[in-house]
């Protein structure tokens, strides 16, 4: 099937965009992700750098990237049950060894696991309202979860949201040392993030594949809507997400980010308008679309967009040799980490621009495909 161009942009944008948010988990303790005030107190530069991520960027590509990936399972569906089983399957393993091996960050695992599951109710499910509806029902119940999650929580915070000296110590040990001690970390934290992925994450993911796919049936994420539409979406979408959003930043800033309220309630403000910004933001594309396909910019993101796993999984190459082997783990703040992000952005724009000049696909992604096709095809023999 053809590419659709606008699409590999969009991707591309949430591959790099997805940086911005994990750069955090690369070079700073765990406690550091959501919670700026981690050692207990913040710095002015730390605290703008984490509202300005937190408003633009925080769960909303990781949402966009969600939305891509159901609209890709319902493009794929044509492709037949067994593919598409073996393919999720190749990305759950390679999501396995990627957290177990290199990085506890992994979100490969959790999208294939997920996707084992939508791509069915993508299928079975005729309506295209309906397809949309059950994903935003999904998606909230999600939410509603991290409110029980909070109810049930204590007020005392705990070490992943202010870690003691200690706890920096032996995590940045085991981060920068390797070995089996930080495989059993890996293990450790791939168990609890399974946990959580069945409670409560999974039940969002759930739902923004529905979304997605709903959305490419529709056409919508194929550009088949009027400019004029698009951009008024936008609008719309992105004021919003910034009216739902942004009180949470601020009472989060007001209230020091303590513990009680601000690791469950004051979440819930990102976690309603991110899918709200991360349609906006792809809306901007589409409406736009015609001025932006003229920027050689935007055809070295589109590149990064077609590779968009092997972009991915060279972020983490990149990062962990830099923090935990060249040891620059916790010694460097947020706004500095920033500087590491466009380092790592440039080595993905002219990676995928020199690769794409002799080859169709990007290296992981044709792997990826050869093992799906030749597990489909042995499925299908021995039957």
């Amino acid at each position: 099937m053809p590419r659709i161009q606008t699409l590999d942009f969009i991707r591309g944008i949430a591959i790099l965009g997805i940086l911005l948010l994990n750069i955090n988990a690369f070079g700073l303790p765990g406690a550091a992700y959501l919670n700026p005030a981690w050692q207990g107190s913040v710095t002015p530069g730390d605290a703008w750098t984490w509202a300005l991520i937190d408003f633009f960027a925080q769960l909303k590509f990781l949402a966009l990237f969600a939305l891509l990936f159901g609209g890709g399972l319902q493009l794929l569906l044509s492709r037949g049950k067994r593919w598409l089983q073996a393919r999720l399957s190749w990305l759950v393993l390679l999501g396995f060894l990627h957290c177990l091996l290199f990085w506890e960050g992994d979100i490969l695992l959790d999208y294939g696991l997920i996707g084992l599951v939508a791509w069915r109710m993508i299928r079975d499910v005729s309506s295209t309202r309906q397809l949309f509806n059950t994903g935003v029902m999904l998606y909230i119940v999600g939410c509603g979860v991290l409110l029980v999650f909070g109810l049930l929580s204590g007020h005392q915070p705990n070490n992943s949201w202010l870690a003691g000296a200690a706890d920096i110590q032996y995590e940045t040990f085991w981060k920068t040392h390797g070995g089996w001690e930080a495989v059993r970390n890996r293990l450790d934290l791939l168990s609890s993030g399974l946990l959580s992925l069945a409670a409560q994450y999974g039940w969002q993911l759930a739902g923004l594949m529905l979304i997605g796919g709903a959305l490419m049936r529709s056409g919508w994420l194929q550009g088949r809507w009027s400019l004029t539409h698009y951009r008024r979406t936008a609008l719309i979408l992105l004021l919003l997400a910034a009216i739902i959003e942004i009180p949470g930043i601020y009472l989060q800033w007001a209230c020091g980010w303590a513990f009680y309220p601000s690791a469950f309630y004051l979440q819930l403000p990102r976690e309603l308008s991110a899918p709200l910004q991360a349609i906006g933001y792809a809306a901007l594309c589409f409406g736009f679309w015609p001025t932006l396909a003229r920027f050689t910019l935007t055809r070295a993101i589109s590149s990064v967009g077609r590779m968009a796993l092997s972009n991915y999984l060279l972020q983490t190459l990149l990062c962990t040799t830099l923090f935990n082997h060249f040891g620059w783990f916790n010694r460097l703040d947020r706004p500095q980490l920033l500087v590491v992000v466009l380092l790592v952005w440039l080595v993905n724009l002219l990676f995928s621009l020199c690769w794409l000049r002799y080859f169709r696909q990007g290296p992981v992604e044709w792997c990826w495909r050869q093992l799906t096709r030749l597990s489909s095809r042995d499925v299908m023999l021995q039957k």
